[in-house]
């Protein structure tokens, strides 16, 4: 099986295939508005690319743990781009804002590897810093249309034309486990990835939250800032950390 996002070939497929703006315009707000940024499973780096691009002057670093999607991401040169991810790469209090876009959040598929990312995210922010990622939101049932019927064509650089489809094998306590097929004519066979999300309640996430010593500052349900509700695509968070867990707990 292909790991789509450690496939260097597969990973020069992702900007393609997830080409909407809103998400992109949401966040590049925020990180033009911090003076140092870091981007948490960056991806192909587009994000802070743009930022770069769009003026950013501040300290702007990508992480990780995919060297397919960061051999995309070090075309560009003028962001810090490090392999890893939180659990192998610490920082300490240097960050404004730390992003994790692109419904990364969903990949940490119990509370103890959720906790470790907020917990890390915690120690990297400076003083009045800010923490925004997403999660789809189970409430909308996205998984619903992951089908081959839902699936997407996308050009290739090179002209190839490629078929981009997604399975769903099981829905299991909140955890989505699928299929994700590339398919070209060009090639000999399809190329198959298969891994599995996470889709967390809204107050199961402020919980786990509220545990690790944050406080929810904003909430929305889709990329224009419309009001999280039950059924909306989107659960958006921002997030600032609050008093310390221990403190919260005397």
């Amino acid at each position: 099986m292909a790991d789509s996002f450690e496939d260097p070939d597969l990973a020069a497929y992702y900007d393609v295939i997830n080409s909407s703006r809103a998400d992109t315009d949401f966040y590049l707000d925020l990180v033009l508005d911090a003076d140092a940024v870091l981007d948490v499973g960056c991806g192909t780096g587009a994000l802070l690319i743009e930022a770069r691009a769009s003026g950013h002057r501040g300290r702007l670093v990508g992480l990780d743990p995919a060297r397919g999607m960061l051999a995309q991401a070090r075309r560009a040169d003028d962001v810090e781009w490090v392999l890893g991810d939180l659990g192998t790469v610490s920082f300490d209090a240097g960050f404004d804002l730390v992003v994790m876009t692109g419904h990364v959040f969903q990949v940490f598929l119990t509370d103890e590897r959720v906790r470790e990312q907020f917990t890390a995210v915690r120690a990297a922010l400076a003083p009045g810093g800010r923490f925004a990622f997403e999660t789809r939101n189970p409430g909308a049932r996205a998984w619903e249309r992951w089908t081959p019927e839902h699936g997407v064509d996308v050009v290739g650089a090179h002209g190839e034309r490629v078929r981009v489809e997604h399975r769903v094998e099981s829905v299991v306590d909140g955890v989505v486990t699928m299929t994700e097929t590339f398919s070209c004519p060009d090639w000999p066979e399809p190329r198959v990835d298969r891994g599995s999300l996470r889709f967390l309640p809204a107050d199961r996430l402020d919980a786990l939250l509220r545990e690790t010593g944050f406080e929810v500052a904003e909430r929305y349900g889709d990329w224009d800032r419309s009001p999280f509700t039950a059924t909306g695509r989107e659960i958006i968070t921002i997030a600032r950390p609050g008093p310390p867990p221990a403190a919260r707990r005397r």
